[in-house]
C-alpha cells in the first residue's frame, strides 16, 4: 500500500509481529500479495530457505536481507531492526550545488562547503561529483560566464603550478573574483583578465592570493518562466 507521498505504509494484522524481522517480512509479502514461490523467484533465494525463514526455523541473515532490500527497494535497516523508513532513501546523485555566490559574502570559501548550504545536486556528463557547484554574479566575465551562471570548481594549491589562460576563482584578503589568470612578465605577479572588454586587466602579486579554485565547467542557463 502506498501513500500519496510515495512512502510505503505497513498495515498491522492480528497475526503480524512487526517487532521481528520475520514478522516485518511476512507483513510486507502480505501487503504486496506475493506468494512464497513468487518471492523466491523475484529475489533468487532458495525456496526451501525462504520457507524456513518465514516459518521462523531460520533467522533472516544480512545477506538475505540485503537481497530482499535490493529487489524491492526496502530499507535493510528497517527490515532487520524495525528502525527508519520502510523504503530505502536514494542517495543524491551528481555534484552538490551550494547556495553560495562565489563573488559575494565572506572571503573564506572552503568552510562554506557544508551540508546545510547544499540546495541540490547536478548530474551532467563531465561534471565531477566531487567538485562543488556554486553561483556567480556580475558581468565582468560575459559572454563566457553569464550573470547567475553555475560553476563547477576544484580547489588547487595557491602556490602550485598555474594553468595560464584558464579561469580561476581567485581569493584575496578582501574579496574573491572569477577571472582568467594570465602570465605576467614578472614571475612574482599575475594578470587577472576579464572576458568583458569593458573591464581592465588587474595586476596582483602572486603572494597576495590566499586561495585558488580552478573553474572546471561553466553552466550558463536562463529561467524562462
Amino acid at each position: 500500500m502506498s501513500t500519496s507521498s510515495g512512502a510505503t505504509a505497513i498495515i498491522m494484522h492480528n497475526s503480524d509481529n512487526l517487532s521481528t524481522p520475520v514478522g516485518r517480512l511476512r507483513c510486507f509479502l502480505r501487503e504486496r500479495g506475493l506468494s512464497q514461490a513468487e518471492f523466491s523467484r523475484a529475489t533468487g533465494l532458495d525456496p526451501s530457505n525462504v520457507s524456513r525463514i518465514l516459518s521462523g526455523r531460520m533467522p533472516l541473515g544480512n545477506a538475505a536481507a540485503a537481497r530482499i532490500a535490493e529487489t524491492f527497494g526496502l530499507n535493510r535497516t528497517w527490515l532487520l531492526s524495525g528502525e527508519g523508513p520502510v523504503r530505502a532513501v536514494a542517495e543524491p546523485q551528481g555534484a552538490p550545488v551550494y547556495d553560495i555566490d562565489i563573488t559575494a559574502g565572506p572571503v573564506g570559501l572552503t568552510r562554506d562547503f557544508t551540508s546545510e548550504h547544499i540546495v541540490g545536486h547536478l548530474a551532467l556528463p563531465d561534471i565531477s561529483p566531487d567538485c562543488p557547484v556554486v553561483r556567480v554574479s556580475g558581468n565582468s566575465m560575459t559572454p563566457t560566464i553569464n550573470n547567475g551562471a553555475l560553476l563547477s570548481i576544484r580547489p588547487v594549491t595557491a602556490t602550485g603550478p598555474i594553468f595560464w589562460g584558464q579561469i580561476y576563482v581567485v581569493v584575496l584578503d578582501d574579496y574573491r573574483m572569477v577571472k582568467y589568470v594570465r602570465r605576467h612578465p614578472d614571475p612574482a605577479m599575475v594578470i587577472l583578465h576579464s572576458a568583458n572588454h569593458d573591464y581592465e586587466d588587474m595586476e596582483i602579486r602572486r603572494s597576495d592570493i590566499r586561495a585558488l579554485f580552478l573553474v572546471e565547467a561553466v553552466i550558463n542557463y536562463e529561467r524562462r518562466c
